[in-house]
């Protein structure tokens, strides 16, 4: 009986003791700080060289819908973070007390469903269920001393779009389109805003109401890459009903305009690049 109590109890603290590491890895908001008397005041000054002078949450709100403001020690260690969503007060302002010494200052911008993990700063990655966006990053070092800091930070677009287009009709039964694709990367390096990890990244969308233009996101390991696009055209059930791979030349801040019948024939693709971002790459398909 002795030995059954003791095994009972062993196991209780073994199952507690689990529970309690699984929560301190999942739970990353409990982390957060935001310190109103801090001695780091960061805020967002312009996006993409859009100046903000006046800076309203309205139009930061234009930009993205959330903004993460981490801090790390020289040696990647997160010691302090702040996330964000557009209608909070002071949108795009966080402030940090942080101990004497030098720090690494990252800022996220972006509309992704979720907040990006963070703890190691050479992937601050996104996930597919979150879906990823277009994406404005910031990465300054900073010291600091007995005096208070305030840093007005400029983000640069890190992202790649590839913008795929259909230009024929859906055929009967057509339900969802799947798209799924390799060579980007769905985390980027918190010290150079490049693409860190090799992912599969994916998008499954409803169609019924028509959609026939799909933004797909990545960050590439350098300023330009390519990606192996697989589009699949799904019923209700998901079955396969259509399928087309596509290798689309991607670049650092440039939209990858893939544009063609993807029903009615394997005609050429075409390429673009938009005006809002640096240039607009067109690809008949």
């Amino acid at each position: 009986m002795k030995i059954l109590v003791k095994t009972f109890v062993y196991s209780l603290m073994l199952l507690l003791l689990t529970a309690s590491c699984e929560k301190s890895l999942l739970d990353e908001p409990a982390f957060e700080q935001d310190e109103e008397d801090g001695n780091l005041k960061v805020s967002v000054f312009e996006i993409e060289k859009t100046t903000f002078g006046n800076l309203t949450r309205a139009a930061l709100s234009d930009v993205c819908t959330r903004i993460n403001f981490i801090a790390y020690t020289p040696d990647g260690e997160r010691v302090a973070k702040v996330d964000q969503e557009a209608g909070d007060p002071d949108f795009g302002a966080a402030s940090f007390f942080l101990e004497p010494g030098d720090y690494q200052v990252v800022v996220v911008a972006h509309s992704s469903n979720g907040n990006p993990s963070s703890t190691d700063p050479t992937r601050i990655r996104f996930t597919n269920a979150q879906g990823y966006t277009d994406t404005f990053f910031s990465s300054r070092s900073v010291t600091i001393g007995k005096e208070e800091v305030n840093m007005s930070v400029s983000l640069d677009r890190i992202s790649s779009l590839c913008r795929f287009q259909i230009t024929d009709d859906y055929p009967a039964g057509v339900a969802k389109m799947r798209f799924r694709y390799t060579g980007g990367s769905g985390a980027f390096n918190g010290n150079t805003g490049l693409g860190s990890v090799n992912s599969t990244q994916t998008l499954l969308l409803d169609i019924t109401s028509g959609q026939k233009q799909f933004d797909l996101y990545t960050y590439l390991h350098d300023t330009t890459g390519t990606i192996h696009l697989t589009v699949q055209a799904l019923d209700v059930d998901d079955n396969d009903m259509f399928k087309r791979e596509f290798d689309v030349p991607m670049e650092k801040n440039r939209v990858t305009r893939l544009s063609g019948a993807y029903f009615s024939g394997f005609t050429t693709f075409s390429v673009s690049v938009s005006t809002d971002w640096n240039d607009e790459r067109v690809i008949n398909f």
